[in-house]
This record gives structure tokens, C-alpha cells and sequence, in this order.
């Protein structure tokens, strides 16, 4: 199905994605390339929704189940003086396509949103169905939270995550939370500590406790790995001031199953704990809560707490996904992300069949000169090409 003309044609539509510079909140220009170039290809229809993310459709002659392929649009921002090839020129080097999102994940979006219409023209839409393709706004920001918009307006029986996966199948990944901890003192000059309460001490009280919570564990996933990020003190910076407000940020990595409440219960007990015996602490636990400026002008925000979700590799729809990879000369391992993707609403929140298959390493998102292989991603059309194919069967 890869002719030479569609090879050369997906090289040129990555190029033009890589060209047009999309940081978080920014992703106008892309969205607008997005959307004239799916009207050629020939998709029927194409949404914009308040956050911005940009929702693609083609109909199949019969009824049939909505395959949704999601790739997020966004990326990370560049040090261009570090960086010894251009990032938002798309130059092809002894067969690699470099610049900012290649990897993470321009080279999936292109994939996806060519293959729906290749699979379309040579079927002449027979199939049962209907494609879509979702190019989604701040998911660097926020795992999940703008697919909610695109899932309550699509409605999807099956989800494509296109993540980096060296074209292996995705059935599960753990969450994400983003756990504060803050502490409240009270200012003195440093001249007489003892006239305050230091709420950076306080603090460290806490973190050495912490650190002796267990960690929840899964037979699959692992480990529900609680880490401190960072500390800040107030006021900053603190000369000759007792600080009188402390906060530390963790990442919790999410199992299944676990909830918001779940999550921060040990820790408000300890909390509780250190408070009943020293009068003098006073702390507090909750989930950070984000918001960003959308490109639209709307703000999007979330509590960061992002579920993780897997699927048995027996699942009759994971196996029609291999079996139609295999079947194109494709040999994937069925395992699970390392990281956090937009999985997390689709499959861990909104509970729909969902399946990880993506082009290039994950190794390489957000790297400095960063590339994709033409081998990839040529290999990954054929693969949603495939996998479409099978999900869509009449």
C-alpha cells in the first residue's frame, strides 16, 4: 500500500508538521496545517473544540465501530544553541527526518492521519465504520485532560495511542499524580530563630517520614513509586528571614485501581500523626492543579492525577492488532509504556479499549537533535494502515 508517491508524500507532510513550531498553547499553525491537509486527503469532516485539538473524520459505506488514532500536537521547547541541526527545518540526514517533535511525536500524527486516508482510497470506504484522527493540544502539560473534550465528542469504540514504541503494542501504563506537600511556619529574624517556627525543618520532618511509607505494587505494572521532585521555601530569597512556608512536590506513579483518595491517604494520616504530637506543625497534603492559556484563548485546567489502565494481552481486540501486524511482516512484543500518555483518560478514566502502537524510540522524545528513522515511520503507516484494516472489517 506504500507506494513511492506515498512515501515521498509522508516525508513532505512531517516535514511541513516539523516546520511549523508548536510549544504547548501555541499549536494554531499545526492545527490549521492539520486541517487543510486532512480536506485533501479526503476526510469528510474536521472539528475544532475549545481547547483547540483538531478531530478528523472519514465514514465507511456501513455501520461500525469509531477507531479513533490519537497523537498530541504539542511539544517540549528547544535550546536551538545546543542543538547542531536545525529543529523546525525537518532535514533529512542518511535516512533520518530531524527536528523538535519527530519522535514525540509529529511522526506518529503524520502516520496516522495518512494512513486513515490511504486505508479510505483503496477500500473506496468499504469498510464498517468510521476513522478518526485527534491531533491534541497540551498533553506535555497534561496527560488526559484535553482528550476528555475529544472523547466526549467522538465517542470512540477503539483508541490508537500513537506513542513512541519501536512499533511494539502498549496494552498498559502507569499513572501519574503530582502530590503537595506544604508546611506553615512562622517568620522571625534569623538573629532569633527561636522567636519562629521554621517551616523548612518542619518539612524535613516530613520528607524522612515519607520516605518510609511502602509503596503499593502491581503484579504487571510494578511499583506505585513515590519520589520528591523539588522544595520551595518562602519568603525566597530568606536573608536573614525564618522561612515561614515550605511546599514539596512528588511524582506518584499510578497503579490501577488507584484512586485521588486512596493516593494521599497515608500521607494525611502521617500527617495527622506529626500533628497530634508536636502542636507546633501544621501541614497540609493535595493534588497541584494546573492552568494554561489554550491557543483558542479558553484556559485549560486539571488536577494532576492521571490514572494508569491495562488490558489483557488475551483480548480479543489486542489480538486482532497483532495478528494484523504479523500478518504484514511485523513481529510486536506486547508490553506496557514506561510513561504517561493521553491512555490515561481513554483507557484509565473513560475505560475504552485502548492499545499503544508508535514509531521510533522513546528514549529520543525530548532529546536534543532530535530525529525519526524514514524506516519507522514508513513502517508504522503500514501498521495503523493494518491494524485499521482488521478493526473495520465488514
Amino acid at each position: 500500500m506504500l507506494t513511492k508517491e506515498r512515501q515521498e508524500q509522508l516525508v513532505e507532510v512531517l516535514q511541513g508538521l516539523i516546520q511549523r513550531r508548536s510549544y504547548s498553547g501555541e499549536e494554531k499553525e499545526v492545527v490549521e496545517f492539520i486541517k487543510k491537509t486532512a480536506l485533501e486527503l479526503g476526510y469528510d469532516s474536521v472539528h475544532v473544540d475549545k481547547y483547540g485539538n483538531v478531530i478528523c473524520s472519514i465514514k465507511g459505506k456501513y455501520e461500525g465501530p469509531k477507531v479513533m488514532m490519537d497523537g498530541h500536537i504539542d511539544t517540549v521547547p528547544v535550546d536551538e544553541e545546543k542543538w547542531t541541526k536545525k529543529p523546525f527545518a525537518g532535514e533529512v540526514i542518511d535516512g533520518k527526518l530531524y527536528g523538535r517533535g519527530t519522535s514525540d511525536m509529529k511522526g506518529a500524527d503524520c502516520a496516522m492521519l495518512l494512513a486513515g486516508a490511504y486505508l479510505a482510497q483503496d477500500l473506496d470506504r468499504e469498510f464498517a465504520g468510521e476513522i478518526f484522527f485527534s491531533g491534541v493540544v497540551h498533553e506535555e502539560c497534561f496527560e488526559g485532560v484535553a482528550a476528555r473534550e475529544i472523547s466526549n465528542y467522538v465517542k470512540p469504540d477503539y483508541v490508537i495511542i500513537g506513542e513512541a514504541s519501536q512499533l511494539n503494542l502498549k496494552i498498559g501504563q502507569r499513572g501519574r499524580g503530582e502530590i503537595v506537600v506544604e508546611t506553615f511556619g512562622k517568620p522571625a529574624h534569623s538573629a532569633n530563630p527561636e522567636k519562629g517556627i521554621n517551616a523548612v525543618y518542619k518539612m524535613m520532618n516530613i520528607i524522612g517520614e515519607i520516605q518510609k511509607l511502602p509503596m503499593t505494587h502491581h503484579e504487571t505494572l510494578g511499583y506505585g513509586i513515590l519520589e520528591l521532585t523539588d522544595i520551595k521555601s518562602s519568603p525566597y530569597p530568606g536573608a536573614s528571614v525564618v522561612p515561614d512556608y515550605c511546599r514539596a512536590t512528588y511524582d506518584r506513579r499510578l497503579l490501577v485501581g488507584e484512586t485521588l483518595e486512596s493516593v494521599i491517604a497515608p500521607i494525611q494520616n502521617l500527617l495527622n500523626e506529626m500533628m497530634a504530637k508536636d502542636e507546633t506543625l501544621k501541614a497540609k497534603v493535595s493534588y497541584a492543579v494546573g492552568k494554561e492559556k489554550c491557543w483558542t484563548g479558553n484556559d485549560i485546567i486539571g488536577e494532576r492525577f492521571f490514572p494508569g489502565w491495562v488490558y489483557e494481552e488475551k483480548e480479543e481486540y489486542v489480538q486482532k492488532a497483532a495478528e494484523a501486524l504479523r500478518a504484514i511482516g511485523q513481529n510486536p512484543e506486547i508490553t506496557h509504556y514506561n510513561f504517561c500518555t493521553n491512555g490515561s483518560h481513554y483507557a484509565g478514566e473513560a475505560g475504552i479499549k485502548t492499545i499503544g502502537y508508535g514509531p521510533s524510540r522513546e528514549n529520543l522524545a525530548h532529546t536534543i537533535d532530535e530525529y525519526i528513522e524514514l524506516d519507522q515511520l514508513f513502517k508504522v503507516t503500514e501498521g495503523y494502515y493494518a491494524i485499521l484494516k482488521a478493526y473495520l472489517a465488514k
